[in-house]
């Protein structure tokens, strides 16, 4: 899957989808995606990267309590 860096514009190749969906998960393993060169895999903060659209991440896939307000009774 290719996601957006939102400072850059730079588009980057997530490894493994299962840091993606994780919603424990703050950062995920990931590389540039540049032409048809490979490049060298780094850690990406999720709070740094945005769909290719600009549109933010689901909050399911990045914030832990993102359903507390519903469970409170």
């Amino acid at each position: 899957m290719l996601l957006k860096e939102k400072s850059s514009g730079n588009l980057v190749e997530v490894l493994y989808l299962s840091e993606l969906f994780s919603l424990y998960e703050e950062e995920l393993q990931g590389r540039y995606q540049v032409g048809d060169e490979v490049l060298v895999t780094e850690s990406f903060k999720k709070s740094d990267l945005a769909f290719s659209s600009g549109e933010e991440l689901p909050k399911c896939w990045t914030d832990p309590q993102y359903r507390a307000k519903e469970l409170e009774l």
